[in-house]
This record gives C-alpha cells, structure tokens and sequence, in this order.
C-alpha cells in the first residue's frame, strides 16, 4: 500500500510527464519561457523521492505546473434562482422596529431604552464646554485638584454642601436636560 508521499509524488511525476509530451506533440521546445507564468511560494511541501534501488527515478526539471495553487473548484454552477434565494433570505432582511418612540426632551425619534443621538451630541456638546472651563481655570489639567467638582450656572448659589467642592461657574442658563 502507497503511502501519501509516494501517491503526491508519483502524481508530480504524472504531471511533469504530461506537461512535457504535450510540449512535444505542439512542437514547442521545453527550454522556452511561457508567455505567463506563475511563480509562487512553494506551499504544498516538496517531497524527496525513496531511494529504492528497483524504482530510481530521474528528477525532472520543475515546470509551469509545479508553480501552480491548485484550488478546489465547483463541479456545478449555482442557478440564478438559487443565488437570488441564498443572498435574499429572510436573514438577511431589514427588521421592523416596533420599539421606536419620540425623545421625551427634543421630540425626535429613538429606540425606547436607549439615549437619543440628538440630546446625546447636546450633552457632549455642553461637557466639552465645562472642561474647557475647567482648562483655561486651572491651567491645565496636571493641576486639577482631586475634589469634587459643581457646575453653577447663571442665577445658581453654591449650597453648603458644596464648600469644600471645585466650582465651575457657567454664563448661561441651565438646560432643562442638565440636572
């Protein structure tokens, strides 16, 4: 019984042997280049021959074969039925929202349970702001002390509670969303 080494080999064999008979029947001679040719790393391994004294075999010459990736191919082309049902199954259709509902604060439309985008880009807009505030009053933020910190906006007192707090005062009044 052959094993997979000798098998790959004496198919090599097969096919360099094939490759050079037809050369020869088109009256080509083997030493010219191919007007393409494909040259790649070598993936699959290069076996060496078995030495058997009974079966020594020449080595021939690499050819166009040995630097072709052999890849599987389909025996059968896929019908435009089969291809329209595969790509437009019901997998891969747009779902209906049942869980859209209008944002309670601006009136645009959101999926319940999850933050509006609108009030979302307003919220970073106005933290973007309060640590700009933040920056240009304590220069930097390397020196930003560890306290809490308290926005106060236009018309808003500091409570007791907020003695020992960082504040950042705001000339503007409060958003309604911003509690």
């Amino acid at each position: 019984m052959m094993n997979l080494a000798a098998l790959v080999h004496s198919l090599r064999c097969s096919l360099l042997h094939i490759e050079s008979r037809l050369l020869q029947a088109a009256g080509l001679d083997r030493h010219l280049a191919p007007a393409l040719a494909v040259n790649g790393p070598s993936l699959l391994p290069q076996l060496q021959p078995q030495v058997d004294q009974e079966h020594q075999q020449e080595e021939e010459p690499s050819g166009l074969m040995d630097s072709i990736l052999w890849m599987a191919v389909p025996k059968k082309r896929r019908t435009i039925e089969v291809n329209r049902t595969r790509r437009r199954s019901d997998s891969k259709l747009l779902k209906v929202q049942n869980n859209i509902e209008p944002c309670p604060e601006c009136g645009h439309l959101k999926q319940k349970h999850i933050l509006c985008g609108f009030c979302y880009a307003k919220v970073c807009k106005e933290t973007r702001l309060i640590r700009q505030r933040i920056q240009a009053t304590e220069g930097g933020p390397l020196r930003a002390p560890t306290v809490e910190t308290v926005v106060l906006y236009e018309g808003e007192t500091p409570s007791e509670q907020d003695k020992d707090k960082r504040i950042v005062e705001r000339a503007r009044k409060r958003p309604a969303w911003f509690s």
